[in-house]
């Protein structure tokens, strides 16, 4: 091997300090300049002629097309200003293949996006638009580069039906194509990461990355490894090791891999047995049992945390006196069963977790999807299993921990794509230095979005959100529900049966089946109940007659923390032009007021708000953009406080000599 490949074996760009004071207010002017619609006009000329070039493209053989994307192929790798040159005859010719090789040919939006795509900047497309072909046609542009190229999306599924659909067009261009799942064993792994262009989940390519680190210990710089290859011939070189470095990575899905799962970090634990902490940990179960919400402590509901007030330290005391180890210190002890009352309180079955073949699963609250093999930490995990009678696993050890912000930052070349971008584009900059641009829709957008209906309690909803399923099924027009958990689904199935309604359910204990389910819900008097937004990343084509009945209409059982995610619900109704509506039925007992709203403003809303008739009014509207937004900073909050952490041990570690990374 060259020193040159072996540098960029485990090659990756250590990240950027993030600014701040003056020069992050510099740097968001800087921002919101590249965000301009100017930013896309010399895009949208090299579109403009790639579409011109159509008539001389479309007339060549198989054999031509392939020759002249060869030639294409190497001006690209040699760089340069006759690599930029090349930017639309490469479109021109992509097309024709996408055209030839999927079926499809890619709109000159779809054009546009993957020339943003292959600029670096982060497009906001919408829900419908073919953001799969968008980012397969910038792959090529990137894979032709000789550097590896990440896509990147949210599952395991997407991952492998992206990687199969658009596999046609990558060797049609000379360039192979892999895939990385959860159950690969390490040689399939490097065998995908050794391909041009490589489909893996944000989850795995940061797994993999911190694994070749661990792997690689003290033999972390290529220059080390090269001196041992002089020294030592024979010994092996970055044994183990699966990636070969992070150059370029397209994030689909964008909003939901960099900014709504970057609020934990990945952790890569290994674990130990401790028998005293499992005792410990049901001793606490037992003792909470005892304590009463109120009497012997306090929850704090939007900030999910639990204070034990002077009654309740003194029944841990009572209690605790003649046990040993653990109890005897009383801050541990009330650590333990504080876990144990944020297990009850705050974790719910069917909403935060599922319990499977006698194991507790998690599930992602932004994607209503089961994340098998993770697990919460610092005991809690053990706290809940505890609580629902399951054998307590060993309690983890943490072997090495990096966070998603961190780890993308330390590509070369970062891309992203997303029906949602613009409400978190600030945020995009300052962090990853990203420029959203907006794409515009193919056809204009006719959907129909309805005012929200307010309720005072949930049965009120409910009833309602039954009538409102039951009137438009009526007539033959499909009905797409979501929820934003297990229970609420099961629960409105439960309310469709006794109506005699019949339905598909879409919930996180149905992953396999979500993708089809969900590619039906556009015919013809369906009605189908889809968790949060289960089936993201799934077109939904209306039925035959469908677009005269209105379209496929999209009902919200309640409004999201984050206004992004409503509009990717509301997103899946009227795609690509296509008659839709969207419609938000809410109550006051929503987890959402409960938890964001003051409590003298939900005792107004109570004595002058909708009742049970459901109704919109200035006060209502306005209190639900109160409490989105005070969710949002507490998201942002939070991401700010991982981001102190990754500086915090940048400073403590290249202090002691260490990399961070």
């Amino acid at each position: 091997m060259t020193p040159t490949a072996e540098i960029r074996r485990t090659g990756f760009k250590p990240p950027e300090r993030l600014l701040r004071g003056l020069d992050a207010r510099v740097q968001r002017w800087v921002g919101a300049y590249r965000r301009r619609d100017a930013a896309l006009r010399p895009l949208r000329e090299a579109v403009d002629q790639a579409v011109t070039m159509a008539s001389s493209v479309q007339p060549l053989t198989d054999g031509q097309l392939r020759h002249r994307l060869e030639e294409l192929h190497a001006a690209i790798r040699r760089g340069g200003r006759d690599a930029d040159a090349q930017l639309a005859p490469a479109l021109a010719a992509l097309r024709e293949a996408a055209t030839r090789c999927t079926g499809l040919s890619p709109f000159p939006v779809q054009l546009l996006g993957a020339a943003a795509l292959s600029r670096g900047l982060l497009i906001e497309m919408a829900t419908g638009e073919g953001k799969t072909i968008t980012a397969g046609i910038a792959a090529v542009l990137a894979g032709w580069t000789g550097q590896p190229c990440h896509v990147i999306t949210v599952n395991d599924y997407l991952v492998e039906r992206d990687a199969a659909w658009i596999r046609p067009l990558y060797e049609f261009c000379g360039l192979r194509v892999g895939c990385v799942t959860g159950p690969m064993a390490p040689a399939e792994r490097r065998a995908a990461y050794a391909c041009d262009i490589t489909y893996v989940t944000n989850k795995e390519v940061l797994a993999d990355f911190i694994r070749d680190r661990l792997q690689l210990g003290p033999l972390k710089s290529p220059t080390r490894r090269l001196l041992q290859s002089v020294l030592r011939p024979g010994a092996p070189q970055a044994p183990g090791v699966v990636q070969r470095g992070l150059h370029t990575a397209i994030v689909d899905e964008a909003d939901s891999v960099l900014i709504d799962e970057a609020v934990t970090p990945l952790i890569i634990s290994a674990p130990r047995r401790n028998e005293s902490l499992n005792d410990a940990t049901l001793r606490a179960h037992t003792l909470v049992a005892a304590l009463e919400k109120g009497a012997d402590y306090e929850v704090d509901v939007r900030y999910r945390d639990i204070t034990l007030n002077a009654s309740g330290l003194q029944k841990l005391a009572d209690r605790c006196g003649s046990l040993p180890g653990l109890w005897r210190s009383p801050s541990r002890r009330a650590e333990l069963v504080k876990q144990a009352l944020l297990a009850r309180e705050f974790f719910l079955r069917d909403r935060q977790y599922l319990v499977q073949d006698g194991k507790i699963v998690i599930i992602d609250e932004s994607t209503g999807r089961p994340m098998p093999n993770r697990t919460w930490h610092q005991t809690l995990h053990q706290a809940i299993e505890a609580k629902e009678g399951i054998p307590l696993s060993d309690p983890p050890e943490t072997v090495a921990r990096l966070s998603f912000q961190r780890f993308f930052r330390c590509y070369h070349k970062l891309s992203g794509m997303t029906g949602t971008a613009n409400e978190a584009a600030s945020e995009f900059w300052h962090v990853y230095r990203l420029a959203v641009v907006k794409i515009p829709t193919n056809r204009p957008c006719v959907r129909v979005m309805h005012p929200d209906r307010f309720f005072a309690t949930e049965p009120a909803k409910w009833g309602a959100v039954v009538e409102e399923i039951a009137r438009r099924n009526a007539t033959g027009q499909p009905v797409l529900v979501g929820t934003r958990s297990v229970a609420a689904s099961d629960h409105l199935a439960r309310l469709l049966e006794a109506r005699h309604l019949p339905f598909a359910l879409l919930n996180a204990t149905r992953l396999k089946e979500e993708a089809a389910i969900v590619a039906l819900a556009g015919e013809r008097g369906r009605i189908t109940i889809a968790t949060n937004m289960a089936g993201r990343g799934t077109d939904i084509r209306l039925g035959p007659g469908v677009a005269e009945l209105g379209g496929l209409h999209v009902i919200a059982t309640e409004r999201h923390e984050s206004g992004r995610v409503d509009r990717q619900l509301f997103g899946r109704a009227a795609r690509q032009g296509d008659a839709g509506s969207a419609q938000a039925f809410l109550s006051l007992e929503d987890e959402l007021f409960r938890k964001f709203l003051p409590s003298r403003i939900l005792g107004l809303l109570g004595k002058w708000g909708p009742g049970d008739s459901g109704g919109s009014t200035p006060l209502l509207r306005r209190s639900l953009k109160l409490a989105q937004g005070g969710a949002e900073r507490q998201a942002r909050k939070q991401r700010e406080s991982v981001l102190r952490a990754d500086l915090w041990l940048d400073e403590a570690l290249s202090f002691a000599g260490i990399d961070a990374v």
